[in-house]
């Protein structure tokens, strides 16, 4: 990620960024009730509001951003909730501290905001962190038009399962009109991996 792309996230958390909605989206409740809990990782986390979500529904729960200052809400916004998780600051396409194998990641709104180099190494490591049967929900939009900007292209979706499988697809719009998508995958077999 770029350094000024970079700064401008950095920036936006001394206000209330857009995406910061304070509410757990629909597809991540129904995710819950379907799911026993087990292990998450939320990348991209922000402020915390999943994390602290899945933790009051059993969920160990670790949740990751490079914002120190989105981190820094989150566990207070933890601490008052009651509820204990565990905030790493980190790179989603490095990944350096984080170990293990999770049931279930999360991402909303991360990947899409990837270069396409840095994509790949995302899902380098989202292959690293989970076993066959973790699941993945992942929510972004798609790139605009003219193909500039961040965003999903069909290629980068693809690309997921070369190691996961499509469960569910609902396309949308966000709240700025862009066409979304709500992706739901598992993580294949080793003996189904193309």
């Amino acid at each position: 990620m770029s350094c000024l792309r970079h700064l401008y996230f950095k920036l936006l958390y001394y206000r209330k960024p857009p995406w910061d909605t304070q509410v757990s989206p629909p597809e991540l409740m129904e995710f819950i009730a379907q799911y026993a809990p087990g292990r998450a990782l939320d990348l991209g986390c922000g402020t915390g509001t999943n994390v602290i979500t899945l933790a009051q529904h059993g969920w160990r729960v670790t949740g990751v951003d490079y914002v120190g200052r989105a981190l820094r809400q989150a566990k207070k916004k933890a601490q008052l909730a009651g509820v204990t998780a565990d905030f790493q600051v980190d790179d989603v396409t490095k990944l350096k501290n984080i170990t293990g194998v999770f049931d279930m990641v999360l991402d909303i709104g991360c990947f899409h905001s990837l270069a396409e180099n840095e994509k790949r190494a995302y899902i380098r490591n989202l292959e690293r962190l989970t076993t066959p049967g973790s699941i993945y929900l992942m929510y972004g939009f798609f790139r605009e038009a003219d193909g500039n900007g961040p965003g999903l292209r069909e290629p980068d979706l693809n690309g997921l399962e070369l190691s996961f499988d499509l469960i569910n697809r609902e396309e949308g719009v966000d709240r700025g009109q862009r066409p979304s998508v709500w992706v739901t995958y598992q993580r294949k077999p080793a003996d189904k991996l193309d």
